[in-house]
């Protein structure tokens, strides 16, 4: 007899409700599904060959964009999760078709045509997430009504570009007084917002832990976008569903590349459990979105000392 894969595929094209079902059950185990029928390989293409040329670029390229203490957009090779640092370099941005968020933006001068290929991308994936996030929705049995107020923001959300090399990222004439690498190329952790659609090459190393705290590889599937649920979902739902908690395991043969599009709720949002799903009572505390990205952010550019915020903080005891 077939078992029912622990990491769903769900056709986003024409979703039934067996794949509901998949997703609901998923979504309470690990917080983690791949997205078929989407229609979209023609611009994740592009953005694959964008995001290669561009970690290809020379170092100058990359630092001239580099991110700082006061702009955290740009190019980094040195971030840190849980106080260890990365086995990583990346590129952020965020909505170019907003002028307040796109003011923000760098964007490198090489490789040609990197900016026009990330706008396409970008657009097209802030669609898809709020299509997902309406299918969580449903998985959930939220009327409609209801779920439109929790949805997402594209002014507010985040594209990365990820490159794992093999051996530090750092040039070594360059680590002197830099925390040490973690033990894994990108630590255990949630992401924040609402959720995280996420492209992978076929390196593999992506792992999610499940409810009973087993790691389970979520292996490269051609043609499929990974979805996470992210810290926002999982206080929205009043621990219903799970911020997915995941990792990247070293890379010791070939360097990876990932694409996430990070999902998050508006700038102003109060981030609270749903009323219809606070039942009998609300698991977590009120908090403002922007505080809590903001410590999310400073704690991943420097080592503040602790370990960075997290929604347990705002569990009601």
């Amino acid at each position: 007899m077939n078992r029912t894969p622990i990491v769903p595929t769900i056709d986003i094209s024409a979703p039934d409700a067996a794949m509901l079902g998949a997703v609901d059950r998923a979504c309470r185990d690990h917080g983690f599904f791949l997205l078929s029928g989407h229609g979209l390989d023609p611009i994740i293409d592009s953005a694959w060959r964008h995001a290669r040329a561009f970690f290809s670029t020379d170092r100058a390229n990359k630092t001239a964009i580099m991110r700082d203490e006061d702009n955290s957009l740009g190019y980094f090779d040195r971030e840190l999760t849980k106080r260890r640092r990365d086995h990583k370099e990346v590129f952020d941005f965020t909505d170019p078709s907003s002028p307040r968020a796109d003011a923000g933006n760098r964007w490198p001068v090489a490789p040609r045509g990197f900016r026009d290929a990330m706008v396409e991308f970008y657009d097209a994936f802030s669609t898809l997430a709020l299509r997902t996030t309406s299918l969580v929705h449903d998985a959930l049995g939220l009327e409609p009504a209801v779920g439109a107020a929790y949805c997402g923001d594209r002014t507010t959300s985040a594209v990365r570009l990820n490159h794992y090399p093999v051996g530090d990222p750092v040039p070594a004439d360059e680590r002197g007084g830099l925390r040490e690498l973690g033990e894994t190329a990108l630590g255990y952790h949630t992401d924040p917002g609402v959720l995280t659609l996420l492209l992978q090459d076929d390196t593999g190393g992506l792992q999610a832990r499940s409810a009973d705290g087993t790691w389970v590889d979520i292996a490269p599937s051609p043609g499929t976008i990974v979805v996470n649920l992210a810290d926002v979902m999982q206080v929205w739902t009043n621990d219903a569903y799970r911020a997915a908690v995941h990792r990247v395991v070293p890379m010791t043969a070939a360097d990876r590349i990932s694409i996430p599009y990070f999902l998050n709720p508006p700038y102003d949002a109060v981030v609270q459990p749903i009323p219809e799903l606070a039942d009998p009572y609300p698991k977590y505390a009120p908090f403002e979105w922007r505080n809590y990205m903001r410590a999310r952010n400073d704690d991943n550019f420097r080592d503040l000392g602790a370990d960075d915020a997290q929604i347990s903080d705002y569990l009601l005891v």
